[in-house]
This record gives C-alpha cells, structure tokens and sequence, in this order.
C-alpha cells in the first residue's frame, strides 16, 4: 500500500481568512505572478519559510494530500534543482487535511508535531 504524500502551503493570516471565507483561492502575490500556487513537501517547508516568509507573524500551515489534487499539480524543478509541487488551479479549502499555527520564535518558524 502506498502511503498518502502530504504536500503543505504557508499562508499569511490575511491570506488564510480570504480562502476560509471564499473556499478557494489563487494563493499569495507570488502564486498569482507565477500563475500557479506554491507548495513543500515536509523536506521542503522549512526552507521556504525561512527564505520566503523571513521574521513574519501570523503565518498558517496548511496540509494537503498531493495525490487528491489530480492531474492539475505538477512536480517542476526549481530551488536547488529540486523536484516542488506546484498546482495549476485553484487551492480549495475543501482539499486541506489540516491547517495549524506556524509561530515564530527566536527567528525560526516552529512547525507542528503533525508534519513529522
């Protein structure tokens, strides 16, 4: 049995209100530049929070299953020749597992026990 690969999003606190309140959403500023939304895998999300959301508050994790969101996420090369998954449509709050605080403390995001 293959085991289900969570993929995660941070999202700033007004950006998270905005897809709770609109059930979906085109991402941030620099998702919607690139047109497609951002996303980590667990290896992946401390880096992308230290180089993208460096010393800010308010942030929130966000978790989905890559394997639910179809045809319409892609695994592309970028940071490090890396291998990231980005989804060309729109984040629907309906395909998040889970969401938790990313607080920052003494300069570094802590992420949850559940991302381990």
């Amino acid at each position: 049995m293959r085991h289900a690969m969570q993929i995660y999003k941070i999202l700033r606190a007004a950006e998270w209100s905005t897809l709770q309140e609109a059930g979906e959403t085109l991402g941030a500023p620099i998702d919607l530049a690139d047109g497609y939304v951002h996303f980590s895998t667990a290896a992946q999300a401390r880096e992308t929070a230290a180089k993208h959301f460096k010393d800010e508050q308010d942030l929130v994790l966000l978790a989905l299953e890559a394997e639910a969101l179809g045809e319409a996420l892609k695994w592309e090369v970028s940071r490090a020749d890396a291998l990231f998954p980005h989804l060309y449509a729109p984040l629907r709050l309906a395909d998040v597992i889970w969401h938790k605080p990313l607080p920052l403390v003494d300069g570094r995001h802590v992420f949850p026990k559940e991302m381990l």
